[in-house]
């Protein structure tokens, strides 16, 4: 009987001669001597068992799985011969490489190419504004073809190989991709990879039975066998359809995590990886740095559990990931995960996401400025801040999404705080239900049943900037030290550099009404913008002390890589951290001055300079904080 490695070695074989049979002799002699094969060959021999492991683990004897495979194959060497060599070359320095991501350079940043641009041309004018923000990073939102009017957000996608006719056209894309590398700047789109809109032809083909997309989406003749998986179901979208599913015109059920145009993918069918991976390959070879891959937790179903976060989405990834490792090595995963903290961390490794989104993080960010006490950031910081190696967070302060208050009910325990209660009072402090409240939120997908919600807002709406709050600009600017100084990757959600504030129309619009997400997604303030110099306005401050932080960040060592420890501030208010053993952050989140004694600062240097105030600080005697002041101290 073969052992496990002789039947991956034997299988690899004989879908490495599979590739080749296409070609006359003479071809094939070819490309066994070009580097390109001898490449290829070396990233199959190390990927490829991997990759044959995960989707063992996902399909078991699934006949379909080596034609399935045949296929990929064959497309993989495809997309690998015929990937420019400018991207090669990146490829290869990043397997040298594989911390590159995790450079103190590094600085992030996320719009939706229409509201900031207007189109991918408009965009490829403003990387002059972009370099001079200082992003190396950049994520375009909402690129793809979608149904016109609802597409949540342009997150049901029709195609993955067209972009939306408003923002231009494929070539388009390229070309910005290009420009984007040509100014040392990363690109970012999103792989919405657990769903399709309704509109896409697999869907179109699908539902009208073609037997060559026959289980690409999950559809039922009748209410029985979702009735069986709603028992379990988590409601994601309540104010859309209840449990997990949307009746369509013919009387037949289709599952809908999310909206009812939006179609969950068959993952349960081998021939949907292989088209996925497809998909993957195509967007890589337009020069795509890293794929978002959205709604991770969501991909595998099964009978009787919630359907998030299962091995099988692991395994799937992890094949996925394989892929790129053969196909397309330079390209990295990054993790949309919104589920509980223990879950969220185990979708970020090498081999399955080697970044994710810090949710945890950004809903502590506002639960300390609620409450002014640090403990839960702290908590966080202190047990579920440090990944493994070779991977690192995504923090932010907001995005496109809503805010979800997924901190562990667990944690919350531990000091004496009931986790449904406070939710209730984060939901009413954050939409200005609560006396005292300095945020002008708006309430999202609000659920009578278990009282769940969550809530929308751009960040200046959120820290009082629409009320004039005094202290408005340096909370924003606080939560920022935070994400730009905790170890990662830090993400600025544009818009939020100039203190931009929620949008009023989007309750007007017959195709955002219903969404109060829209509230965060405002068009480009041209006004505000051009502010950003004058340190007179609001925008001014902002943008002044942001860029302060990131030129502070991208020329200092001290804030390179992900991990760091704690320093406990004895002052429920101030959150304290040390980086690389060299850097010693305190933040205030008080609206009153706030003191570190002299005893908690013991075994600390005499004295440290302040980057960002660039003063000398005593550390032998008390050290006192302005409300909302942050401090980065040089200790080493």
């Amino acid at each position: 009987m073969l052992t496990q490695t002789q039947q991956v070695d034997l299988t690899l074989q004989h879908l490495k001669e599979r590739v080749l049979t296409i070609y006359t002799p003479e071809q094939r002699a070819s490309i066994e001597r070009s580097e390109d094969w001898q490449k290829f060959s070396e990233r199959l021999q190390t990927h490829f068992p991997s990759l044959m492991y995960e989707l063992d683990n996902v399909y078991g004897n699934n006949e379909a799985v080596l034609p399935m495979l045949e296929q990929l194959f064959a497309q993989s060497w495809q997309s690998y011969s015929q990937r420019a060599k400018s991207l090669k070359q990146t490829d290869a320095a990043r397997e040298a490489d594989p911390d590159w991501i995790l450079s103190n350079k590094q600085v992030g940043g996320v719009c939706y190419v229409d509201l900031f641009a207007g189109d991918l041309q408009g965009l490829k004018a403003k990387i002059p504004y972009f370099k001079e923000l200082g992003l190396t990073y950049l994520h375009l939102m909402s690129l793809f073809k979608c149904p016109e009017g609802k597409s949540d957000g342009g997150y049901a996608v029709s195609s993955y190989r067209d972009v939306n006719p408003a923002l231009g056209t494929i070539d388009d894309l390229r070309d910005v991709i290009a420009a984007l590398h040509e100014a040392g700047i990363s690109t970012v789109v999103d792989f919405i990879f657990n769903h399709t809109s309704n509109e896409h032809h697999w869907a179109i083909e699908c539902a009208a039975g073609n037997p060559l997309y026959d289980n690409f989406y999950y559809i039922f003749p009748d209410r029985w066998m979702p009735d069986q998986y709603d028992r379990t179901l988590r409601e994601i979208f309540p104010d859309q359809h209840p449990g997990g599913f949307s009746q369509l015109e013919d009387g037949r059920w289709v599952w809908t995590t999310f909206n009812s145009f939006q179609w969950d993918l068959n993952y349960s069918n081998p021939w949907v990886f292989n088209a996925m991976a497809g998909e993957m390959m195509f967007l890589a070879n337009l020069g795509v740095d890293i794929l978002r891959m959205d709604a991770v937790a969501f991909i595998w179903k099964q009978m009787g559990t919630t359907c998030e976060s299962l091995p099988q989405a692991h395994a799937l990834i992890r094949a996925f990931n394989a892929v790129m490792r053969i196909a397309a090595p330079g390209v990295f995963f990054k993790s949309e995960a919104i589920v509980h903290p223990d879950e969220v961390v185990q979708y970020i490794g090498q081999n399955e996401c080697q970044i994710g989104y810090n949710p945890l993080q950004m809903a502590l960010l506002w639960n300390t400025l609620a409450t002014r006490e640090v403990n839960l950031l702290h908590h966080a910081l202190t047990y579920r801040h440090n990944l493994p190696e070779h991977t690192a967070w995504v923090n932010y302060v907001r995005s496109h999404d809503d805010i979800g208050w997924t901190f562990a009910d667990e944690d919350a325990g531990q000091f004496g705080i009931h986790g449904y209660d406070h939710r209730q009072f984060l939901n009413r402090f954050f939409v200005n239900h609560y006396d005292g409240s300095f945020a002008r939120g708006e309430p999202f997908q609000y659920n009578p049943t278990t009282g769940d919600c969550r809530v929308s807002g751009t960040a200046a709406a959120l820290v009082g900037l629409a009320q004039n709050d005094p202290f408005a600009v340096d909370r924003l600017k606080l939560l920022y030290s935070i994400v730009m100084s905790t170890g990662g990757l830090p993400l600025i959600y544009l818009g939020d550099e100039v203190g931009t504030l929620n949008d009023t129309d989007w309750s007007h619009d017959e195709n955002k009404r219903d969404d109060s997400r829209w509230a965060h997604r405002p068009r480009y303030n041209e006004e505000l913008y051009n502010q950003r110099h004058d340190e007179s306005t609001t925008a001014g401050q902002i943008y002044q002390g942001l860029r302060h932080m990131i030129e502070i960040r991208q020329n200092n060592p001290r804030f390179d890589g992900g991990r760091l420890v704690t320093f406990y501030t004895h002052n429920k208010h101030v959150i304290g951290y040390i980086r690389n053993n060299a850097l010693l952050a305190f933040a205030n989140f008080s609206e009153f001055p706030q003191t570190i004694t002299a005893h908690a600062l013991q075994a600390m240097p005499f004295q440290a300079k302040d980057l960002i105030s660039g003063e000398t600080v005593k550390l032998n005697q008390d050290v006192e904080l302005r409300p909302y002041q942050v401090m980065w101290l040089e200790i080493a």
